[in-house]
């Protein structure tokens, strides 16, 4: 009885050990690592791939020197149209492209640096700006992204309130001292129609909805 008692004891406990496989399982299943402090970044979004921007105040420029990340970062462009660098102090962004700003701050940084490679680019801009007045539901000045056409501006002003006429809104440009006004059919462009009313806008537009 003694050992018939033993071996029934010892069938319970290895009924209740780790169950076969279960260390293969284990085994086959990579262990979760953290995300390497090497890592690379991800690269700068740039706001806009236009050449000829020209930048202004308030936008936000990440300035890249190769090799030398004491002076990358990103830095808004002031009222005054300058930018802050280490070793260079103010430099003048406001009214240059992107790529003529890394030329002059290439070749100020040569005093400084062998070689340097400087990129800079556009990751936010703030400096132009149209204007959405009347029948809207969050009326004021939103910034011009690149390409936005008259749908797309109104699309970001919160909708129309009951009084707006959709049918006799207009744009107003002015270009050279001359005030130009472009109309817009908000009804028959989403229809479809006169799709050409659907302007491309430039900064300082103003979309009047009546």
């Amino acid at each position: 009885m003694s050992r018939r008692f033993a071996l029934a004891t010892a069938i319970v406990l290895l009924a209740f050990a780790v169950p076969a496989g279960a260390q293969t399982n284990a085994a086959a299943k990579p262990a979760t690592q953290a995300p390497s402090a090497a890592s690379p970044t991800p690269a700068s979004k740039a706001a806009t791939e236009d050449p000829n921007y020209v930048i202004g105040p308030q936008d936000v420029l990440d300035i890249n020197v190769w090799k030398e990340s004491e002076l990358t970062r990103s830095v808004p462009v002031r009222p005054d149209g300058k930018i802050s660098l280490p070793l260079l102090n103010d430099v003048q962004a406001a009214g240059l492209t992107p790529t003529k700003l890394a030329e002059e701050i290439t070749t100020s940084l040569k005093k400084f640096v062998t070689d340097p490679q400087v990129t800079v680019i556009v990751t936010v801009i703030n400096s132009q700006r149209v204007y959405i007045l009347g029948e809207v539901n969050r009326a004021g000045a939103y910034p011009l992204l690149p390409g936005m056409t008259v749908l797309q501006a109104l699309s970001s002003s919160g909708g129309f309130s009951q009084f707006a006429n959709v049918k006799k809104i207009y744009v107003l440009r002015t270009e050279e001292g001359k005030s130009e006004k472009y109309p817009f059919n908000y009804k028959d462009v989403i229809a479809g129609r006169h799709a050409e009313e659907n302007i491309v806008l430039k900064a300082g537009d103003t979309v009047v909805v009546p």
